[in-house]
């Protein structure tokens, strides 16, 4: 685990309430892999450290895409270029990439696409097939292709990865609930990753079509310190008590108590 302050390089507002930050963070960008998490501290009146999942690594530099949900991140968003942040990780447990997957399914729903980003990115440098079906309530929610390329050099979305979008108001691709394309996309698929509300996770672990299928699921949760000391992100699994922040926030969707 590295802990260093991180100059920020960028950070712009990529969508209604939602930016996208990139630091110079060699420690961590060498560590990372897809999944994991970075405590970062926040200024003003805010105490604990907030949990951000890491979004992209580009060499030294890491990318965080957060949205504004309070004190902490809404000061987040306010950081200028140059400044810098004090941060440490990376932490948790991540995604998985099994050797012998070759056809990957990626579901994000809503802000679960800053990990998943990370995991689609890193499969199809594997030469993996990947699917990333991305759901929201709207366009707008959804990340945009319009970026600057200096913010995705490799492209976005990544090359070799298929996007599949619904959004609930049907303003762009599928109008319903990303779930409800999953089983139009299972075929020859290995394993399938998730990143959303805990909603969407109940209704996958109600699929018959996911019974035989190795599903993980990241888990969204309020932390306190990160690294299991506070016990303030504790859950029930099938295996007894689990932290998000040490054991998680990936789980096999067959181990959590849904």
């Amino acid at each position: 685990m590295n802990h260093l302050r991180a100059p920020v390089l960028s950070n712009i507002e990529v969508m209604p309430g939602v930016h996208l930050m990139r630091l110079e963070a060699p420690g961590i960008a060498k560590e990372a892999r897809p999944g994991q998490f970075v405590m970062v501290h926040c200024g003003g009146d805010t105490f604990l450290p907030r949990p951000l999942s890491v979004h992209r690594v580009e060499g030294d530099r890491v990318a965080l895409l957060f949205s504004i949900v309070g004190k902490g991140t809404l000061w987040l968003s306010q950081t200028k270029k140059g400044e810098t942040l004090d941060m440490f990780g990376p932490l948790g447990n991540g995604f998985t990439i099994n050797p012998e997957s070759r056809n990957l399914l990626l579901v994000a729903g809503g802000m679960g696409i800053a990990p998943l980003y990370f995991l689609a990115e890193k499969a199809a440098s594997q030469g993996k097939k990947v699917t990333l079906i991305h759901g929201a309530r709207t366009r707008d929610a959804l990340l945009p292709v319009s970026l600057p390329q200096e913010y995705y050099e490799k492209g976005l979305p990544p090359a070799g990865v298929n996007v599949v979008t619904a959004t609930e108001d049907g303003s762009e691709g599928f109008k319903g609930l990303a779930t409800q394309l999953i089983p139009h996309y299972l075929k020859g698929i290995d394993q399938v990753s998730a990143c959303g509300p805990v909603a969407m996770y109940k209704s996958m672990a109600k699929m018959p079509e996911l019974k035989d299928k190795d599903v993980q699921l990241s888990l969204e949760i309020m932390m306190g310190c990160g690294v299991g000391v506070c016990y303030g992100c504790t859950i029930k699994t099938k295996k007894g008590l689990k932290q998000v922040c040490k054991d998680g926030p990936v789980f096999g969707m067959k181990e959590i108590i849904l």
